[in-house]
C-alpha cells in the first residue's frame, strides 16, 4: 500500500512539471495560468477530490500573497519615486566620479548592486545605460567593461537582497527570516560580483570589442540630481530596519538586554511592510514635494509604478499554490524522506530544481518561485532547520535560478538589444556571466552551510 501511494504521488509531482513545462514552452501560455493548471494537475493526479483542490488553491493564495503582495507594491512604488528623482543616476555618476574611469568597472558593479535594491532589474538598467554608453565613447575600450559589471551587481541583488520580488516570494514560501535572507543575500553577493563582473569584464572585453550607439539624447544636468548621501540613507532605511529587527530578536540577543515592550516596538518597524512604508513616505516627502514635485505628479508617477507589480504578485500567488498543493497531497513529505533517506541535503535539491527550470523556460523568478514550492515541505518535515538554514536555502535557490539566462529569458534580448550585440556574442558575454554568477554563489552558500 505504501509503494503504491509513493508511486502515485511521485506520479503527481512528475504530472505536474509536466503540464508547467508543456504549456509555457509549447503553448507559451502565461505562467501564473500554468502554474495553477500544474497544481490542479497534481491534485487530481494524487487523489484529492475536487472540494480539497479549490480549497488547497485558496489557502495557498492567500496564505502567500498576504504578506508578498504588500512588499512588492511598496518596493514598487519607491523604485518609481527614486528612478524619477534621478537618483539612481546621480548615485552611479559619484561612484564613477570617487573611483575613476580606471576603475570605473568596480564602480559600475557598486552601482547595479545598490540600485537594484529598490529598482527592478529591467528598469535599473535602462536608467544607467547611458552612463556605461558615456564611458565607452570616452575611453573607447570595449562596452562589455563597463556592461558586464553593471549587469553583475543589477543581477545578484535582483537575485538575492529583498525587497526584490524573487527572494521575497522565495523567503515566504519557505518560512525564511527576511533579515537573515538580507544578510547573507550580502555575504554571497558582493564576492560573486566581484568575480562575474569585473574580473570576468576584463576577460570578455578583450575578446569582444562592442562600440556604443550613438548619441541620440542629452543626458540631464547633473546639477539637478539630488544630493548622494540622502540617496544612500534613503535606500538604507529599510535594509537597516529590518537586519536591527533580525539581530535584536536572534540569539546573538540575550532576552534581558533590551526590554520586551521594545523588543515589540523594533519588530513591528522592523517588519518589511512598516520599513517600507516608512522608506517610501521618506522618499515622498525629501525626493518629492521637497524637490517641488507636485502632489498630482506624484500620484501619477506611483500609480503608475504598479502596474508591473500585478503579474509578479500573481505569479508569486500560483507559486503559493503549488507548494500548498505539494503540502496537502503530502508529497512534499514523501520527497523529504526518500530525500533524507538518500542523503542528498536540501540545499542541493533546491539549487538543483531551480537549475532545471531556469534553464527550461527562462524566468527566474518562476525557478526561484517553482523550487520554493518543491522544496517548502522539506523544510516542514525537518524540525531541526534553523532560520539561518532556510535563508541559506533562499540564496541556494537565487543561485540556481540565476543560471545561463539564454533565449527563452527577456533578460537575454534586453541585454542584447540595449548592448547592440548578436546572439552569439550576447550568450558568450551575458550567459556566461550569469552561469559563473550561478556557480560561484552556490559554492560559496555550500561553504557557509558546512561551517557554520
Amino acid at each position: 500500500m505504501e509503494a503504491t501511494l509513493n508511486i502515485q504521488l511521485l506520479l503527481a509531482v512528475f504530472a505536474g512539471i509536466t503540464v508547467l513545462l508543456v504549456l509555457i514552452l509549447k503553448f507559451k501560455i502565461q505562467s501564473f495560468i500554468a502554474l495553477l493548471m500544474a497544481s490542479i494537475t497534481v491534485g487530481i493526479t494524487a487523489g484529492m477530490s475536487p472540494v480539497n483542490i479549490i480549497q488547497t488553491i485558496q489557502i495557498g493564495m492567500g496564505n502567500t500573497l498576504g504578506f508578498v503582495a504588500l512588499v512588492i507594491g511598496l518596493g514598487a512604488i519607491f523604485g518609481a519615486i527614486l528612478e524619477y528623482s534621478g537618483g539612481a543616476e546621480a548615485l552611479a555618476r559619484f561612484l564613477l566620479k570617487k573611483f575613476g574611469e580606471k576603475r570605473a568597472s568596480w564602480a559600475l558593479m557598486m552601482t547595479g548592486f545598490l540600485v537594484a535594491i529598490p529598482v527592478f532589474f529591467d528598469v535599473a538598467f535602462i536608467i544607467l545605460v547611458p552612463i556605461i554608453y558615456s564611458l565607452q565613447r570616452r575611453t573607447k575600450k570595449s562596452l562589455l567593461l563597463y556592461a558586464i559589471p553593471l549587469l553583475a551587481g543589477l543581477a545578484i541583488t535582483h537575485a538575492f537582497i529583498p525587497p526584490t520580488p524573487g527572494p521575497i516570494a522565495v523567503a515566504d514560501i519557505l518560512g525564511a527570516d527576511l533579515g537573515w535572507v538580507i544578510l547573507f543575500g550580502f555575504m554571497v553577493g558582493i564576492p560573486t560580483a566581484i568575480v562575474c563582473g569585473p574580473i570576468f569584464a576584463k576577460y570578455i572585453a578583450q575578446k569582444i570589442h562592442v562600440d556604443a550607439p550613438e548619441i541620440t539624447t542629452e543626458m540631464p544636468q547633473e546639477e539637478n540630481y539630488p544630493a548622494i548621501g540622502l540617496i544612500l540613507s534613503i535606500i538604507g532605511i529599510p535594509i537597516l530596519l529590518i537586519v536591527c529587527n533580525t539581530i535584536i530578536n536572534s540569539p546573538l540577543v540575550s532576552d534581558n538586554f533590551i526590554p520586551a515592550y521594545i523588543k515589540q516596538w523594533i519588530g513591528l518597524v522592523g517588519n518589511p511592510i512598516v520599513a517600507l512604508i516608512i522608506a517610501n513616505l521618506i522618499a515622498w516627502y525629501v525626493l518629492g514635494i521637497r524637490r517641488k514635485v507636485t502632489k498630482q505628479q506624484l500620484l501619477e508617477i506611483t500609480s503608475k509604478s504598479m502596474a508591473p507589480t500585478g503579474v509578479i504578485i500573481l505569479l508569486t500567488g500560483a507559486g503559493g499554490v503549488f507548494k500548498e498543493m505539494l503540502v496537502a497531497t503530502k508529497t512534499g513529505s514523501m520527497l523529504a524522506t526518500y530525500f533524507a533517506e538518500i542523503g542528498i541535503p536540501i540545499i542541493i535539491f533546491g539549487f538543483f530544481i531551480a537549475v532545471l527550470v531556469r534553464i527550461l523556460q527562462g524566468s527566474a523568478t518562476v525557478a526561484m518561485i517553482t523550487a520554493a514550492g518543491f522544496t517548502s515541505p522539506l523544510v516542514m518535515a525537518q524540525e531541526s532547520i534553523t532560520d539561518i538554514d532556510k535563508a541559506l536555502l533562499v540564496i541556494a535557490i537565487a543561485s540556481g535560478a540565476s543560471i545561463m539566462s539564454h533565449v527563452n529569458d527577456s533578460g537575454f534580448w534586453l541585454v542584447s538589444k540595449y548592448l547592440g550585440i548578436n546572439e552569439k556574442q550576447t550568450f558568450k558575454s551575458w550567459t556566461v556571466m550569469t552561469t559563473i554568477l550561478a556557480l560561484v554563489s552556490f559554492s560559496i552558500v555550500a561553504v557557509i552551510a558546512f561551517i557554520k
